[in-house]
């Protein structure tokens, strides 16, 4: 990994779960596709997560043979962006998946397109053994640098344990992880054993907690490590909540930052928007179906922005839940502060056009 790319991805930054945008034969919209990464970058996120679960798992279905031009069309934006802006280029994140061999496959596809890292899900090997999941992720990591991954529980059917993350971050070409368990015992589990690998500064450390995004970025976890204090920071997010509002979520994190490096106390109303944020999650995400009609609600709120003309997913049964769609309208009238709707109004025609 290039040292712009790592001190760039160890400084932190907003990374959005990039969504699939489909046509009505549940082809890749490649307009609306590029649209949407335009807008990420546009908007100040300094990383894409492609392949991802917001991207749909059921992408990696190789008889679908979506993966690939996925990966390469948000390749092919951000090299623009980069060329264009005269910046640094983003993080660029692929989700890996699958058995081992079908890893291993995916991991090099992504580095051939160009990706630093590999966000590894270990969903298809639920039920494995810590040394058999490990055995795995060395695999992956032999190819490409790799970001761990510990995803909600509800929707992988596996919790990780501390004994499997202490042997994970032992892993040399671990190079971030994604806390993602929407568990606070479960966060703190993961966050305590990087604390006591003595490598906490070589792993950067990303919530996916979307039910606690600000609450995370905010806490300073501090652990006692051989008679000492180790402090660690989760310095920036890898969020499907960040696939909307995006131009927001950029603001918050710089706000954040500004904070901790003037070593100022947290304000009030910070807490408080932290509050509304986990409100307008738990509608946009459908936390009170287990996570159900996730995708579709990400995908509602695009919709409302323009970016997407129907909640299509690769997976026919995956739609809103009863209810849901009222329940994000309803938030957004609420908590307008957390939308970038001017934003986009003002962007939208030229991000969509070729």
């Amino acid at each position: 990994m290039e040292p712009k790319i790592f001190d760039k991805l160890q400084s932190g930054c907003v990374i959005p779960a990039h969504p699939l945008v489909l046509t009505a034969d549940r082809q890749i919209d490649v307009r609306r596709q590029k649209a949407l990464t335009r807008y990420y970058l546009d908007a100040g996120a300094g990383g894409l997560a492609v392949g991802v679960h917001t991207t749909q798992f059921a992408l990696h279905d190789p008889q679908l043979g979506l993966l690939q031009p996925v990966l390469e069309l948000a390749a092919q934006c951000a090299r623009e962006h980069a060329e264009k802006s005269q910046q640094t280029p983003p993080v660029m994140i692929a989700g890996i998946l699958g058995s081992t061999p079908q890893a291993v496959k995916e991991a090099a596809a992504a580095r051939d397109l160009g990706y630093h890292l590999g966000l590894l899900s270990l969903t298809a090997l639920a039920g494995k053994s810590v040394r058999e999941l490990i055995d795995h992720a060395r695999a992956v990591a032999q190819v490409i640098p790799i970001m761990g991954f510990y995803l909600n529980p509800v929707i992988s059917g596996m919790v990780l344990s501390a004994a499997f993350w202490k042997e994970f971050v032992a892993i040399p070409e671990l190079r971030a992880i994604k806390v993602a368990p929407f568990d606070r015992y479960r966060s703190l589990d993961v966050l305590e054993v990087i604390a006591h690998s003595g490598r906490a500064a070589d792993i950067a450390l990303y919530t996916g907690n979307d039910d606690t995004i600000i609450t995370d970025l905010l806490t300073s976890f501090e652990f006692r490590v051989n008679g000492k204090t180790v402090a660690l920071r989760i310095v920036g997010g890898l969020l499907g909540q960040w696939a909307c509002w995006t131009k927001q979520a950029v603001e918050h994190l710089q706000r954040i930052r500004d904070l901790q490096a003037r070593q100022a106390p947290v304000p009030a109303e910070l807490l408080t928007l932290a509050a509304q944020l986990t409100h307008a999650n738990q509608a946009i995400f459908d936390a009170d179906n287990d996570f159900k009609g996730c995708i579709p609600g990400i995908l509602h709120v695009l919709k409302g922005q323009g970016f997407v003309t129907d909640l299509r997913t690769l997976d026919t049964q995956e739609c809103l839940s009863p209810g849901q769609a009222q329940r994000i309208d309803q938030v957004t009238r609420d908590y307008p502060q957390l939308t970038d709707n001017s934003f986009v109004e003002q962007n939208l025609e030229r991000w969509l056009s070729d």
